[in-house]
């Protein structure tokens, strides 16, 4: 009977098999498993904005920490490409049109001006106007609130109903006030119809209008120079990329010829205005950043309905008023969401 025992030189055969195979396992899977797995997209968010440069260039932080807050993290699943104008609407086509090259995924617009250069630039790319930027279907922007059509969407103004509130709370806090100096950016569609709001109003109050129509910042010395001339009992200054930009320097000059003045957003009371009344900067981006979602998510534009915003908020400052010397009536201090002290 044979030796079942192998010899040496198979014993051999079977020892460099055995290693071979143990080094073959322990050697990681090719990575042919991997490339086959779906890699994540990365979506690009353009930016318009037709007023000032953010201090690190890149799109508000309100609307980049709603976008966070929804699971977009910066550099993993989203990029932003911003452009800013910084009131030289002249410039919007030419950045309007860099984003379409870059072939963003979605634009938000800030800015009526912004919003026009966006549409002209493209008919495919979605656009999201936010903050509102004016009556979005008195502009021609859209259809309708529920039926948008085309590639807008996004907040609108409520222009008549918010002219009426703010006259009569800069009535009822300068009640004495006979003449109202309105200031807005007249190059501008949808500040001009908010102006004619303001002044419908005021009529209705009894308060006669002081019309300064703004194209330039070359504009403010005259008007300023008219107002010196002819001092209004209170001022309205109507927000937009041009005066919003250079707003500290009507808080200034107010200040100096002791003017009450009403303003749009509360930012600017911060900075030292007296009054303004209007929606939060911060809830238009966190509704904003829901649009962007769901239009990233595969939603058309004009299957998302556009909306007003639900909150207005009155913010006083007591110190400015005591700088004025201006007793603000109770009235008015008993509505306010937030009073400075």
């Amino acid at each position: 009977m044979a030796d079942p025992t192998p010899g040496p030189r198979l014993r051999s055969l079977i020892l460099r098999s055995a290693v071979l195979l143990s080094v073959a396992l322990a050697i990681p899977t090719p990575p042919i498993l991997a490339a086959t797995q779906p890699t994540q997209k990365v979506f690009r968010v353009g930016l318009l904005a037709a007023g000032a440069r953010t201090p690190d260039a890149a799109p508000p932080a309100a609307l980049r920490e709603a976008l966070r807050d929804l699971g977009y993290i910066e550099g993993q699943n989203v990029t932003y490409e911003a452009r800013f104008a910084e009131a030289k609407m002249e410039r919007l086509a030419g950045l309007a049109a860099e984003l379409v090259r870059l072939k963003v995924d979605v634009i938000v617009a800030l800015g009526g001006f912004a919003v026009l250069a966006a549409k002209e630039a493209t008919a495919s790319i979605p656009i999201v106007v936010a903050p509102p930027a004016g009556d979005a279907v008195a502009l021609g922007w859209i259809g309708s609130l529920p039926h948008p059509g085309g590639n807008v969407t996004g907040l609108s103004d409520e222009s008549v109903q918010l002219a009426a509130k703010r006259v009569q709370l800069l009535k009822e806090a300068v009640p004495k006030a006979a003449r109202m100096a309105v200031l807005w950016n007249a190059n501008d569609q949808g500040m001009t119809l908010r102006y004619r709001e303001i002044e419908k109003a005021a009529q209705i109050l009894h308060v006669q209008v002081q019309a300064f129509g703004l194209r330039e910042p070359e504009d403010f010395p005259g008007v300023f120079s008219a107002m010196t001339r002819r001092p209004p009992d209170a001022m309205f200054l109507v927000a937009d990329p041009l005066t919003t930009m250079y707003h500290n320097r009507f808080i200034e000059f107010v200040a100096r010829h002791r003017i009450p003045a009403m303003y749009e957003y509360d930012f600017i009371v911060r900075d030292g205005g007296l009054m303004a009344y209007g929606p939060s900067f911060k809830d238009s981006f966190h509704r904003a950043a829901f649009y962007i979602d769901r239009i990233l998510k595969g939603a058309r534009p004009t299957d998302l309905p556009a909306e007003q915003p639900t909150r207005y908020y009155l913010t006083v400052n007591l110190k400015t008023a005591k700088a004025l010397g201006l007793t603000i009536p109770q009235v008015v201090l008993l509505q306010a969401d937030e009073v400075i002290r």
